[in-house]
């Protein structure tokens, strides 16, 4: 549903992975600037706009702000401050289509005699985290002129130079570290403003900015005015205004203006282009904005307490090392750009193109937005590594960390490469010696391991993704490089939370709750039987069929133990004597995480490691004792993500009575990373329309008023636990996809046989169409090679093909006649 311009909350972020980003409002307006290495969320760059002036021939020229009018609240100290420019005309109304990775805004305004919208994106190719991860964004403004005479139009867009900003003064103008400076160029096919600063090129404040554009029908003003006042924009708009045509200044500033000094380092240029429409004709007016802010500190620097005893050294940004400054970017984004958009469009047409719930679609597209957030970022050579979050100025909670990341679904099948880097460091830098892994990655920068107690789900599930990632990619010599870590991490458990010996988990175990539960819990148990299931697989794989068996029958013999010890009838508990004998435990509550290992085992293609009828009934207790279609009476001391009158699901309950007097921290919230989880998990039992009516609950708080539509907050904003939403797509297309045996299957939990849904694999991705005679398998980017492609039709069973080879492009087609014969489907 498109936003209107009252939809405050909705911003629309700009940028690739690890690049930091820029946003768009509801408005049209250029909001959060958060480029430099940390988030900045309400960072505001005054004076930057982008603004059209049509005249028609023989008719009045309008100007206006680029952007619909300003909605309010109005209640800012100076009224709006000046570098807001809230007295200038803008355009009546406008409508916001936010499809991530696209953006799309209609404007619309009565005196206006053109017509003008905008489209945004930064490239998004799946499976290739370089490509996507492009620090800059596309600003094309389509015109179209709708009367029957010519029309004279420019578009200029207007960029403050924001390299250095240490702060704002009380009138909201930056203060600066160093001198920034703008540069006309005309170079390479390309025509812009260069923004850099006379800091040097190791500063953590050291970056380039480009605003460019390939069209040669350009007008320009590099370097505004300079002065206290608004001489510089009051310039620029009567300029503007005037003819439609810029002139640049000989002078910069009056003569020894009697003002702080740095108030006159604010520099600002505008970049226009102007083209004459003939009656009924359309013109794209694009624009390139990149950006390069090389240096990040050798240290996280968040809120944890992890040495930073290298914070004052500088390690450069991956993109840094591909790219020499914003104008080398945009060139590249000249240069390739039909085809990368072309890779963008595909995934968003095989997305938003499918007839997956547009609930699903809603969630999947948005939260995507994570992993080109500030959440995430990629340090020279490549090594990813994340925040779990963003808070408005810092980073949150630091370190990859295990536990939260354990339900990120999103990068393992989209940008597999980033989450086995993730493995990498996890086993190979930060499992020690003795199996005990840390749970916050500090090895990323050099520095020395944190010293805290291990936890249990981030461990046990680390070791499932690592199975995840070697069965995703086939990559034998990964897993021969990450197993020998994940073996003393698996051996680790038995000696370690397992305090007598008979296979369920039972002693102090830390965990995503940040606190520890005590005795025999699922949650912990379901980890750590999929945990020794892929580990199983693993070592067999590594010729350990020793530890291949060992593994098999702990997981087997503790899954039996703990579910007869555990099952209550409904629902899985956690066993004490005195449920208040220690803080933060839940006892005969319904947990919605009871089950998680047996989600992540789903992902991962390890089927049932717990009774399935036993899981069934655990995951509807969770929908039906924990989800509420109204909040309304909800009692929580805790932090707020949903409201009265919202639906939402909570992480614990306790219909049977037994709350603890001081229950596990974070029991009475709503997490939408745990509410994928679980919607995930109850269409994988075949729960699907309580799976999505989860999902929509979800959504439907994110509507662009009470919040944004493309920011899941939990500890900080771009959580990354609502990466668990990929997940959906997987339950519902019932894909499974095997590296190492080469095959591709799909058995759909949506029973209609007009399905159309988006797929990867670990070399090619596109989508899977049925129709009422069968089955088409289309190859949008990338390879595939089969030995064989299964699909469950559900008018004709089982169809099945291979061996199947195909290029992008290719597509091959499943009818009830195929034989499955191994012919070559190329």
């Amino acid at each position: 549903m498109p936003l209107k311009p009252d939809a405050q909350a909705a911003a629309f972020p700009l940028g690739g992975i690890g690049t930091g980003n820029v946003s768009i409002g509801a408005r049209g307006e250029l909001r959060d600037w958060e480029l430099a290495n940390r988030p900045a969320k309400g960072a505001r760059l005054p004076f930057t706009f982008f603004a059209i002036r049509a005249e028609p021939v023989g008719g009045k020229a309008v100007t206006r702000v680029l952007e619909s009018r300003l909605t309010g609240p109005h209640e800012g100290d100076q009224g709006y401050d000046a570098g807001r420019l809230a007295g200038l005309p803008r355009l009546a109304d406008s409508r916001m289509h936010g499809q991530y990775p696209l953006l799309r805004m209609d404007f619309t305004d009565d005196e206006l005699a053109v017509q003008v919208a905008l489209t945004a994106f930064t490239p998004l190719v799946p499976l290739d985290a370089d490509t996507s991860g492009i620090p800059g964004a596309v600003l094309r403004y389509t015109v179209t002129n709708p009367l029957e005479v010519d029309a004279d139009v420019t578009i200029a867009g207007s960029l403050a130079n924001p390299i250095g900003i240490v702060g704002y003064d009380v009138h909201h103008f930056p203060r600066f570290a160093g001198q920034p400076a703008n540069a006309w160029a005309d170079a390479d096919g390309l025509r812009g403003i260069r923004f850099s600063s006379d800091l040097p090129d190791g500063d953590l404040r050291h970056g380039t900015l480009a605003l460019a554009t390939t069209d040669r029908q350009t007008t320009a003003k590099p370097q505004w005015l300079t002065g206290f006042w608004q001489d510089g924009v009051q310039v620029f708009w009567d300029d503007l205004c005037a003819d439609g045509r810029l002139e640049p200044e000989t002078a910069f500033s009056m003569d020894d203006p009697p003002y702080p000094p740095w108030f006159t380092k604010l520099r600002v240029g505008s970049l226009g282009i102007a083209h004459r429409l003939a009656p009924g004709a359309s013109q794209d007016f694009e624009f390139l904005l990149t950006w390069h802010f090389p240096n990040r500190p050798r240290a996280w620097q968040g809120n944890i307490n992890l040495d930073n005893t290298r914070a004052g050294e500088v390690v450069r940004n991956h993109y840094a090392t591909e790219y020499a400054d914003a104008w080398a970017v945009a060139q590249r984004l000249a240069k390739d750009l039909p085809e990368l958009e072309r890779h963008t469009r595909a995934f968003h047409g095989a997305l938003f193109g499918s007839t997956l719930p547009p609930e699903v679609v809603d969630a999947v597209s948005s939260t995507l937005v994570v992993l080109r957030s500030t959440t995430c970022f990629r340090l020279e050579g490549g090594t990813f590594a994340a925040w779990e979050g963003s808070f408005d100025d810092a980073g949150s909670c630091e370190g990859t960390c295990t536990h939260v990341w354990n339900y990120a679904q999103t990068a393992a099948f989209l940008f597999p490469e980033l989450e086995r880097d993730a493995r990498r460091t996890e086993f190979v830098h930060e499992t020690r010696a003795d199996g005990r892994m840390n749970f916050r990655a500090n090895s990323v920068f050099g520095n020395a391991p944190w010293d805290f107690h291990p936890a249990v789900d981030g461990q046990l599930g680390s070791i499932v993704r690592l199975y995840r990632e070697w069965r995703f990619s086939g990559d034998r010599d990964f897993l021969a490089e990450c197993w020998p870590g994940a073996q003393r991490a698996l051996e680790f458990a038995f000696t370690e939370w397992d305090s007598d010996g008979d296979g369920v988990l039972d002693s102090k175990q830390h965990n995503t709750y940040d606190i520890e539960f005590y005795g025999p819990n699922s949650l912990a148990n379901s980890m750590f039987f999929a945990a020794l299931t892929a580990g199983a697989a693993m070592a067999e794989e590594m010729g350990d069929t020793e530890a291949a068996q060992r593994y098999r029958d702990a997981a087997q013999s503790g899954a039996q133990r703990m579910d007869a010890l555990l099952f209550n009838g409904e629902y899985y508990e956690q066993k004490l004597d005195d449920v208040d004998a220690r803080r933060y435990q839940y006892g005969s509550g319904c947990l919605s995480d009871q089950v998680f290992g047996q989600l992540l085992a789903h992902v991962a293609g390890l089927r049932h490691i717990l009774p399935a009828e036993h899981v069934r009934s655990a995951v509807a207790a969770v929908y039906r004792h924990n989800f509420r279609a109204d909040l309304t009476g909800h009692h929580s001391v805790q932090r707020t993500y949903a409201l009265p009158g919202e639906a939402g699901l909570v992480l614990c309950s306790w219909p049977r009575g037994g709350r603890p007097r001081i229950p596990f921290v974070y029991s009475d919230e709503v997490w939408t990373g745990i509410e994928y989880q679980v919607a995930t998990h109850l269409i994988f039992e075949g729960l699907v329309e309580e799976g999505l009516r989860l999902v929509r609950a979800v959504r439907e708080r994110h509507d662009g008023r009470r919040r944004n539509p493309f920011n899941e907050v939990e500890c900080g904003n771009h959580y990354a636990r609502s990466l668990a939403s990929w997940g959906l797509i997987l339950a519902l297309s019932g894909v499974d996809y095997d590296a190492a045996s080469r095959t591709l299957a799909f058995s759909p939990r949506l029973k209609n046989d007009g399905l159309s849904t988006i797929f990867t694999t670990g070399t090619g991705w596109g989508e899977l169409i049925l129709a009422p005679s069968g089955a088409q398998l289309r190859l949008l980017g990338g390879r595939l090679d089969l030995n064989s492609l299964t699909v469950a039709h559900p008018r004709h069973g089982l169809l099945a093909a291979g061996p199947v080879r195909l290029a992008a492009g290719g597509a091959i087609q499943l009818t009830a006649s195929d034989p499955s014969d191994p012919k070559d489907h190329s």
